[in-house]
Formats: C-alpha cells, sequence, structure tokens
C-alpha cells in the first residue's frame, strides 16, 4: 500500500470515528463513555499514521499533541479529565473534521 492510499484508509476511519463520537455522545451511561474514549483513543493512533506530507498541508492542526493524547488515553486512564475531553470533541473534533474532508475531496481529485 503507498502513501496515499494508507492516508485515504486512515482519513476515511478518522472520519467514521467522529462520526462515531457524534453519534456516542447522544447517548449517556458508562457504555456510551467507554466507546467515546476508546474511538478518540484509535482516532489519535491514526493521526499519528498519516504521512508527514499530508500533516505539513494542515500547521493548524497539533498533530503531535493529537498523537499524544492517544497516549494519556492508553495509559494515563486514571488522570483523564471529562472536561478535557468535552472540549476536544466541542472544539477541536470540527476542526479536524473540516481537514479530513478537505483531504478526501482532494484524494478524490487526483
Amino acid at each position: 500500500m503507498n502513501e496515499t492510499e494508507r492516508d485515504r484508509d486512515l482519513l476515511d476511519y478518522i472520519l467514521e470515528s467522529i462520526d462515531r463520537i457524534e453519534e456516542y455522545r447522544g447517548h449517556s451511561g458508562p457504555m456510551a463513555e467507554d466507546a467515546v474514549l476508546r474511538r478518540l483513543e484509535t482516532l489519535a493512533d491514526a493521526s499519528g499514521r498519516l504521512s508527514e506530507t499530508l500533516r505539513r498541508r494542515h500547521p493548524e492542526i497539533p498533530w503531535a499533541r493529537v498523537a499524544a493524547f492517544r497516549n494519556v488515553l492508553a495509559h494515563g486512564y486514571l488522570t483523564v479529565r471529562r472536561s478535557r475531553v468535552d472540549e476536544i470533541i466541542e472544539h477541536d473534533l470540527p476542526v479536524l473534521k473540516q481537514v479530513v474532508d478537505q483531504e478526501r475531496r482532494r484524494a478524490e481529485d487526483a
């Protein structure tokens, strides 16, 4: 699989994760919260695997911080603040979603 194909697969996964997080936020309870955290974890991991070329096109996204959040969720789960998760979902995911949509359109046009 070449870089472009890998980026496309990762972008699709990131978009699917954002959509699911939005869906899960409509529910309450520990299962929904666990689902949100898991999707954030894997979304962060996927973003860290995007090509450097793609990430350089979007300096507005703090890619290193996004990828590092995966480690917080995977290893620092006892210290995750719900308010920080809510902030990420409300403020950061919409910006990331715009970038993903833009890159998917770019890939389709190529």
